[in-house]
């Protein structure tokens, strides 16, 4: 019997790697060190309650639609989506409150309520948006990459301009709008990566156009509902899944990758492994003999980390929408703090996935699950989350009660805290990077690990810490790509 492919993490890359790879034939075996598939893209069910803890929102669902269609299913017979209008409301401490929908007429109506003239701006910024993600899609997305050499094509060099790599998000945004509301939100999109819209360059305008045209969907039953589907699909091809199965190192035989040894001691043979974390974290930990690399990869500029609280509470908040945005008054000086300095930001922006109010089968009839993310700084000597957690969630709910909900905290009755601890504790993360390394300059598409290592022959990444990056969509386009490189170099 041939040996089989190892994939180790049970990521949406690592799944989607396993599906394509087992769809055609090959004999895969998935190893998850936590009791559950699906990475950052996770689930708390208690007392009644359901958070989703990673990503909490669909977009591009032609992607993982494409994941089932490679195997010859269709998505719709394994989960439900419902498209979220508005996509998101957003408020400002002077009491300012902007609902952003993708139907146009209604945009335009809310744009026009917070500056007429950006009416017209935005439209403009639509159609610049679309040039940047159709000169993308091809050489970033859709398109295995090992290196700078393949993405050095006429393609390429024919599409420099239009996505805009040489400005930042913020100076782009401010060329299409007036309102500081507007430039707020607008900036607010480079921050789905982990990076900040004052230094991130202007390509990740393509994000907001694929929110609003392509839409932004909840998946019935919860966001985790995509990794039961895909761990269902994958189990149905024959796809051996193994959880709480931690990976102690990458066994190495001539300069190959000859198969894996779990903390336990157990050695498994591969033909190939495929790393679905973060390759800073493999090359640091799985992979001996790779400390040049590992130490490379060290010095570059991580994403930032979050400040989760999963809060149940025992009414309903009829202003909040499925997701809500409570902006900082000073935006800059919010990723200053985050980013360059460090520290937690002193008057952060709040996330809140209420995601209760789309499915209300998440939290038990009259309360709500209400998801909250902070963006904080990965793990550094300047903060000691041991000791300010407690400190940190008074001041996140006390500006939230200023904000309009009223007395918040007199009505939880479920919580937890997550630290970028938590984070890099569950999922190998370094530092609690959510998002992998930063994207604060034009060249970070250049310098993340390649889908095939080149230290090790028979080892290959998937996942937000290689190519195209972070987010569902582009973690199953990076599934795809590394089972096409695998199956390439197998032939």
């Amino acid at each position: 019997m041939h040996l089989p492919i190892i994939i180790v993490g049970g990521g949406l890359g690592g799944l989607s790697a396993a599906i394509h790879l087992a769809a055609r034939g090959r004999r895969v075996v998935l190893l998850e060190k936590n009791e559950r598939v699906g990475g950052k893209l996770n689930l708390v069910d208690a007392d009644g309650f359901r958070f989703d803890t990673g990503p909490s929102l669909l977009t591009m669902p032609w992607v993982l639609r494409s994941v089932f269609a490679a195997a010859g299913r269709r998505m719709e017979d394994f989960l439900t989506i419902t498209q979220l209008e508005p996509i998101c409301r957003y408020r400002w401490l002077d009491g300012t409150r902007f609902d952003a929908y993708q139907n146009l007429p209604r945009l335009a109506e809310e744009i026009a309520r917070i500056e007429p003239a950006d009416v017209a701006g935005f439209l403009h910024f639509l159609a610049y948006a679309e040039r940047i993600y159709h000169a993308a899609e091809g050489p970033f997305l859709l398109r295995p990459f090992d290196g700078v050499r393949d993405l050095l094509t006429p393609e390429l060099f024919s599409g420099t301009f239009q996505i805009d790599p040489f400005r930042t998000v913020d100076q782009a945004v401010r060329s299409f709008f007036r309102s500081p509301y507007l430039r707020q939100v607008f900036n607010r999109y480079a921050s789905y990566n982990g990076s900040s819209p004052f230094r991130a360059p202007a390509t990740f305008n393509l994000i907001p156009y694929v929110e609003f045209v392509q839409g932004a969907w909840h998946v019935c039953g919860g966001m985790y509902q995509i990794a039961r589907a895909l761990a269902a699909l994958a189990h149905d091809l024959g796809v051996e899944i193994r959880t709480n199965a931690p990976v102690e190192r990458i066994e190495v035989r001539n300069g190959a990758a000859s198969g894996v040894v779990l903390s336990g001691g157990e050695w498994l043979a591969a033909s190939q492994v495929i790393v679905n974390a973060d390759p800073r974290y493999a090359y640091a930990s799985l992979l001996p003999g790779t400390e040049k690399t590992a130490t490379r990869l060290a010095r570059l500029e991580s994403s930032y980390s979050g400040f989760v609280l999963l809060l149940g509470v025992n009414r309903i908040y009829p202003e909040l929408a499925h997701h809500n945005i409570f902006f900082s008054s000073d935006y800059r000086a919010e990723f200053t703090a985050i980013v360059d300095m460090q520290t937690p930001a002193p008057d952060p922006t709040i996330y809140i996935c209420a995601a209760s109010v789309t499915d209300p089968s998440l939290a038990p009839p009259g309360h709500m699950n209400l998801f909250v993310l902070i963006n904080a700084p990965v793990l550094n000597s300047r903060v000691n989350w041991t000791r300010e957690a407690t400190g940190y969630r008074n001041l996140i709910l006390h500006k939230l009660e200023h904000m309009g909900l009223e007395s918040l905290s007199q009505h939880i009755v479920f919580e937890q805290i997550w630290t970028p601890v938590t984070i890099n504790e569950r999922y190998n993360a370094p530092g609690g990077a959510i998002y992998g390394l930063a994207s604060n300059n034009p060249w970070t598409a250049f310098l993340r690990p390649p889908l095939r290592a080149r230290e090790v022959r028979g080892v290959y990444f998937t996942g937000g810490g290689t190519h195209p990056g972070g987010g569902i969509p582009l973690v199953l386009l990076s599934g795809r790509a590394v089972a096409e490189r695998v199956l390439a170099d197998a032939a």
